[in-house]
């Protein structure tokens, strides 16, 4: 039996590409003649027996067309989260939320061009918002599937939806409308694109399962196979505010990732970044979307447009569109730069729903006027520096928590957000600070930050006596698909 995927870890034996030893993969062949109830297969999960190819397709099949009650979906997100699922039950699983719904078709002249991306999710990432329309100034074909928040982290869809008039839901055929016309869309499940990870996904945000290393990668992975892609590229986030504290978690969801994906017949690959201060220096929907826009003016946070880079330049390099991962990156910079990733970013605004005004304005205008275009939170407080000293590290998890609680995330499924709820962060790592200097900026609907708020984000800034430096690259390490050799 291959190695199991359990909440945290893989044991006994971490998995590798080349585990995949079963070929082209037709699933675990001990299906039940007859299907068992729900009772028993959660009873069964939950004392750490596996579950078969059937059992799991019968499970999905419930929580698709409601047969399943809430709290059996509950039940059975924790015994997974709890006892975990070996490689080939995860498989069953990205498999059976696959086919859940409708499998995305493309043109065939588009199959090389066809990539993506997924974060994990982590503080202040607005990556994909950036990326997918530079892939497309690019050549490339980007049809993403993504998702909202979940738990601490912000969702690409709710980013989006801080614009008036974003529509994530599209059919099929209107997301092939899209790839024809601008090269990208972002869109969300509907019940016709793997209704059963809408459902789960959802599910596991407030049942503390977010972090299951099965439940993530059949999450991740179902979306992505229904997109017929060439190649996709996960950013697996590691540190104090992302789901896996250590870069040897995250190294060991990337290869279940990979090797899961290499059995299913995608070419994926796995970026490790770090994930303890917060990506870029804006945090909350809109801000968010405002500093994604600064970035394809060229211009923004140095650790943002590096990062869209280097996954950008992998992922041209991986899908045969760049001779190697630097010249990649280097056409990514090139549409940041002289502006055809914003043209893209618009098209994309207009074609999915925003007034074609408001969208031109967006992308045209000055930091100033788009920020009178989006939603405005009513009140801003600024913090002030407690000493002098270098700014060692600004913690990204006690900043995301107290904006989740001022109205930023979810507490409860399908709950309504705060979009212009939000934080600038006014100095950077490595940056010099004087006593009593302004260094965040909250957004908030409230009348003010309670004082256990206003403590806690003072406590997210972490000073130093050292001199001034230059702050790292979160761009950790690459694990990449196996070549046809290993397979």
């Amino acid at each position: 039996m291959a190695a199991p995927v359990t909440s945290g870890h893989l044991t006994p034996n971490p998995l590798a590409p080349g585990d995949l030893s079963w070929g082209g993969l037709q699933g675990p062949p001990d299906t039940p003649p007859e299907p068992k109830q729900l009772p028993e297969l959660i009873r069964l999960k939950r004392d750490g027996d596996r579950l078969s190819e059937g059992d799991i397709r019968g499970f999905v099949r419930a929580v698709v067309d409601g047969s399943a009650q809430g709290v059996q979906i509950g039940a059975m997100l924790m015994a997974i989260r709890l006892r975990g699922m070996d490689l080939e039950e995860t498989v069953a699983l990205t498999q059976a939320l696959a086919k859940s719904g409708e499998q995305l078709e493309w043109p065939e002249a588009w199959r090389q061009q066809l990539v993506d991306k997924h974060s994990t999710g982590g503080v202040g990432d607005k990556v994909s918002l950036v990326l997918a329309p530079a892939l497309a100034a690019c050549g490339c074909k980007v049809p993403m599937i993504s998702g909202r928040g979940l738990g601490h982290t912000g969702g690409t869809l709710d980013k989006l939806e801080s614009i008036p008039g974003f529509t994530v839901i599209q059919s099929p055929e209107q997301m092939q409308s899209l790839l024809e016309q601008v090269g990208c869309c972002i869109v969300g499940q509907s019940k016709k694109l793997v209704p059963a990870d809408g459902i789960l996904y959802e599910a596991r945000d407030v049942t503390a399962t977010v972090d299951s290393l099965p439940l993530i990668t059949a999450s991740i992975l179902s979306k992505k196979v229904v997109e017929s892609l060439s190649t996709l590229l996960v950013d697996v986030k590691f540190g104090a505010a992302a789901l896996f504290p250590s870069q040897a978690e995250a190294r060991e969801l990337a290869g279940a990732l990979v090797g899961v994906g290499a059995g299913l017949g995608l070419q994926v690959a796995a970026a490790l970044t770090a994930m303890d201060n917060p990506l870029g220096r804006s945090v909350g929907h809109t801000l968010e979307v405002e500093e994604a826009l600064l970035c394809m003016d060229g211009a923004g946070p140095p650790d943002l447009r590096d990062l869209v880079t280097r996954l950008g330049g992998t992922l041209l390099w991986l899908s045969e569109q760049a001779e190697d991962a630097a010249e990649g990156a280097a056409r990514v910079a090139t549409t940041l730069d002289d502006g055809s990733a914003r043209d893209r970013f618009e098209r994309m605004l207009a074609t999915q729903g925003v007034d074609p005004w408001l969208a031109r304005a967006l992308c045209s205008g000055t930091p100033a006027q788009r920020r009178q275009l989006l939603p405005r939170a009513r009140e801003q407080e600024e913090l002030l520096a407690p000493a002098d000293g270098t700014v060692e590290l600004i913690r990204a998890l006690p900043l995301a928590r107290v904006l989740h609680e001022l109205g930023a995330g979810r507490s409860r499924a399908g709950e309504p957000l705060r979009p212009a709820v939000g934080a600038e962060l006014l100095v950077g790592v490595g940056q010099k600070l004087r006593r009593g200097t302004p260094w965040l900026r909250v957004h908030l609907d409230a009348p003010a930050l309670s004082g256990p708020q206003r403590r806690a984000l003072q406590g997210a800034l972490v000073l130093s006596d050292r001199a001034p430096f230059a702050a790292p690259s979160p761009f950790a390490e690459l694990i990449l698909p196996p070549t046809d050799t290993q397979q």
